[in-house]
């Protein structure tokens, strides 16, 4: 974790105590989860189309994580309104056989952009643990005969430009929105249902402008299908060491991303929780399968259940700031 990182976490410490008494806040600890669980299988809720990132970490430990709960583990795969939906479901839950696999960033955003939530993030969900992070990847369609951020800004003054996102409101189209604001960029936002669909409008023509999870986007760029012009990281990443990151290109430290993590339903006991998080964070630990994601453009980022939702808390903080800027409010 960075040291800008932990002094943002410290600064959250405010709204961190607002949700103390909730799930959010840590788990406490319990002796033993209920011996014949669990009996059925294990349900892992996706709330995004098929193809995107979340959807393709859920589908690598799946199978590893079914094994060590001795039950088989579902992809369900649970689209709408940038997640809320699937993470709706999840919230209200009680069979303690139900978990969702989310961009926690995004899970993040949503009290701020949604008036109408369902469900009280902080209330009805508990962490279990991280798993990933993607940077975000600003790419074009090879038509647009930009190379750079300011190359591309400077386009958006003078051209229309179609900017895909995966949904308003979502992680993408929020660092999108914070470009605009640091540079002065314009485009046209176009929401699709998940990032695969965003990406092959944008593959297609249909849009031009493109910010999503490196992890589903690396491989268009590598065949060609799409032009990359900078990384959100605020470092570089190693499998992109020649290619310049936003911060680098004239918005200092800036740095957004998707950050896969698993959440439960506040109902489920803690033992049961403690139990999920450290098999997860085993797994992904395992060095197969964390070079399968470095290939990729993943990162393997672990927090425990309490690290996880102090990380929830700052991310809630940060990104209230742009959406009150952008006056971006739907219902859900």
């Amino acid at each position: 974790m960075t040291h800008g990182r932990r002094n943002f976490l410290k600064q959250s410490s405010a709204l961190a105590a607002g949700l103390a008494a909730g799930p959010l806040a840590g788990l406490s600890p319990a002796a033993h989860a209920a011996p014949d669980w669990p009996n059925r299988p294990i349900r892992l809720v996706v709330p995004y189309t098929a193809g995107g990132s979340s959807d393709i970490i859920a589908r690598l430990i799946s199978k590893q994580l079914g094994e060590a709960l001795g039950q088989s583990v579902v992809v369900d795969n649970r689209p709408g309104a940038n997640g809320n939906v699937g993470a709706a479901l999840v919230a209200q839950a009680t069979d303690n056989h139900t978990l969702l696999l989310c961009d926690i960033g995004a899970l993040a955003i949503s009290p701020s952009v949604y008036t109408k939530l369902t469900f009280n993030i902080a209330k009805d969900l508990k962490p279990v643990s991280m798993l990933a992070y993607s940077p975000h990847l600003l790419v074009v369609h090879p038509s647009v005969q930009v190379a750079t951020v300011k190359e591309l800004v400077a386009l958006s003054q003078r051209s229309q430009l179609n900017f895909a996102v995966t949904a308003i409101g979502s992680a993408p189209h929020l660092a999108g929105v914070a470009v605009e604001q640091a540079t002065g960029a314009k485009w046209q936002y176009v929401p699709y249902k998940g990032g695969s669909q965003a990406i092959a409008d944008t593959v297609g023509g249909s849009a031009q402008v493109l910010m999503n999870g490196m992890l589903a986007t690396l491989p268009h760029v590598q065949s060609g299908k799409l032009k990359l012009i900078a990384q959100s990281k605020r470092t570089r990443m190693p499998l992109l060491q020649n290619v310049p990151t936003i911060a680098e290109q004239g918005v200092p430290n800036f740095e957004s991303g998707t950050w896969q993590g698993v959440m439960a339903p506040a109902s489920m006991p803690d033992a049961m929780v403690a139990r999920i998080s450290g098999e997860l964070i085993r797994i992904i630990r395992a060095p197969d399968l964390r070079a399968q994601l470095v290939a990729q453009g993943a990162e393997v980022v672990t927090m425990t259940p309490g690290e996880t939702g102090k990380f929830f808390v700052a991310e809630q903080s940060r990104w209230a700031g742009v959406v009150k800027q952008a006056g971006i409010k739907l219902e859900a």
